[in-house]
């Protein structure tokens, strides 16, 4: 299990580190209802990498992605296929970044924030982790390793579920802020939030193209062996 959790780490961290949730749950927090939705937010969070993970697993199955505890053919050519993919998206990052960060603009949908009833936040948590352009390549890869992995289901269900705690930190840190310190967490969430909404392109494009190169050298990996 511990290679298992090992190989997924890096893929985790790039799903904690995403810019846009991290946004997303501040204004959330920052609402009347901050304390519930923010809570319904983190919950829809864990809820869409898990299922997107548990999904991989099962299509995986026992040993079915795996042969004699290698991975099979088709796990490193997903892995390389997701690589590319991340990488073209870097590129596409990087050539619509502002060229003044203080110009960056957040999505539309983040003035309605305010507005979002409960099952909106719940289904918006869903959304950025399972639908994201990063964080669905980054998950599915990781379901893939795991599942090639050649350990028993259980273990794969335990390194799932250490994938998506870690994979949760970039969006439960505002959160545990919000809920230990109160008002005076204000402050603290707002230059968080400044940050992020500036430098969440080129943050993107950096985390798209490490990530992607990691992906597709473990895919050619896996094919070549």
């Amino acid at each position: 299990m511990g290679h298992a959790v090992g190989d997924v780490l890096g893929l985790a961290a790039g799903v904690a580190i995403s810019p846009l949730p991290i946004v997303a749950i501040i204004l959330i927090l920052a609402t009347p209802q901050g304390r519930v939705n923010g809570t319904l937010f983190a919950l829809g969070w864990f809820l869409g990498l898990a299922a997107l993970g548990a999904i991989m697993l099962a299509v995986g199955g026992p040993g079915g992605a795996a042969t004699h505890k290698h991975p099979a053919t088709w796990v490193g050519t997903l892995k390389l296929a997701l690589g590319v993919l991340l990488v073209l998206f870097a590129v596409r990052q990087w050539l619509r970044r502002p060229r003044d960060p203080s110009q960056a603009q957040l999505p539309k949908w983040m003035a309605a924030i305010d507005h979002f009833t409960p099952a909106k936040v719940l289904g918006l948590g869903l959304l950025l982790s399972a639908a994201n352009a990063k964080n669905a390549p980054l998950t599915i890869a990781a379901g893939a390793s795991i599942s090639s992995a050649g350990i028993s289901v259980p273990q794969q269900i335990g390194s799932l579920a250490i994938f998506v705690v870690i994979a949760s930190l970039g969006v439960l840190a505002p959160l545990a802020v919000y809920l230990c310190l109160g008002e005076r967490a204000k402050s603290i969430l707002t230059g968080w939030r400044n940050w992020a909404a500036r430098h969440n392109t080129a943050v993107m494009a950096a985390l798209f193209f490490v990530l992607g190169l990691k992906l597709s050298g473990d895919g050619i990996s896996v094919i070549a062996s």
